[in-house]
């Protein structure tokens, strides 16, 4: 099946795929089209959807690698406080990329279409309003809001503008929870009493624990920019690079971690639950054991 996709398939997307993503949805909105009968068209060559980064630290990258495997998508700018990802960006998709640690200067120019935000928590909803304003399309990573006041203030510049809101969940833009949400809604795997779902950080360092480089410094960040809105506080690198393990700037691991279990199940289910709930967690460590054995 083409994973051709055009301004006309991409905007159906918003009407398709509420919360999906339109990084994915290049292949998924086409071969929803497609089951709808409509036949593949070339991809015109002017027919070019150009995007934009704010917020250019890993998820940030992983995602536009991911819109840029969308046939006649590109990317034209990006923006981050850091500016060693800035030159990381350039090295990987070219030096006549627009780089800047500002990003309401990729918000006025008329040449983007669509956003991607991948900035820290805090700066979801002034991030998202801007770019809804300024009349870009977003794709807004998850969480979308820091703290629950943001949520209604996105939802209504979004209805006020009438642009795309996509918010980023790797569940809801899967073929495999969309076939599980098949087999539900046929009555396939019969009556559904309950969910049990989990997700975990095994990793060596702990989580939220990202490297620092070792030219982090105020030369190389703009740490008024990064703080906006959260308390002023001399530079700190751990801070910044490793921002979800304060609540200034992240949601913990409720907005990190929970937030998947919560958009997958609603997207299976098409409910708004639960109407109750069990949580159990903690820090596990084993202890390695090293065993011999003789003949």
């Amino acid at each position: 099946m083409s994973a051709n996709v055009n301004r006309r398939d991409f905007l159906k997307a918003g009407s398709v795929l509420t919360t999906g993503s339109f990084l994915v949805a290049g292949t998924q909105v086409h071969s929803l089209v497609a089951e709808q009968g409509e036949p593949a068209r070339p991809h015109p060559a002017n027919d070019q959807i150009q995007i934009a980064l704010i917020g250019a630290g890993q998820q940030g990258q992983y995602d536009t690698k991911t819109a840029l495997r969308v046939p006649g998508v590109k990317l034209v700018a990006a923006a981050d406080c850091y500016d060693g990802r800035l030159t990381h960006c350039n090295e990987m998709w070219g030096q006549d990329l627009f780089t800047t640690r500002d990003y309401q200067e990729i918000l006025a120019r008329k040449d983007i279409d669509a956003l991607i935000i991948a900035v820290p928590d805090h700066w979801h909803k002034q991030a998202a309003l801007d770019a809804l304003n300024a009349g870009k399309d977003v794709y807004l990573e998850k969480p979308m809001i820091h703290i629950y006041p943001n949520g209604p203030e996105i939802i209504d510049a979004a209805r006020k503008t009438q642009r795309i809101l996509q918010v980023g969940s790797q569940r809801v833009s899967s073929l495999i929870y969309k076939k599980a949400q098949q087999f539900y809604q046929s009555g396939a795997i019969g009556q559904l009493n309950s969910v049990t779902a989990w997700w975990d950080r095994n990793y060596a360092v702990g989580a939220f624990e990202a490297s620092i480089p070792p030219d982090a410094s105020t030369e190389t960040i703009d740490w008024p920019r990064f703080l906006g809105t959260a308390p002023q506080i001399p530079f700190n690198a751990e801070h910044f690079f490793q921002w979800r393990k304060w609540r200034a700037y992240g949601s913990g691991v409720a907005g990190d971690l929970f937030v998947h279990l919560f958009s997958g199940t609603h997207f299976i289910t098409g409910t708004h639950g639960p109407t109750r709930a069990m949580a159990t967690g903690g820090r596990a460590f084993g202890k390695m054991v090293a065993i011999s054995r003789m003949s």
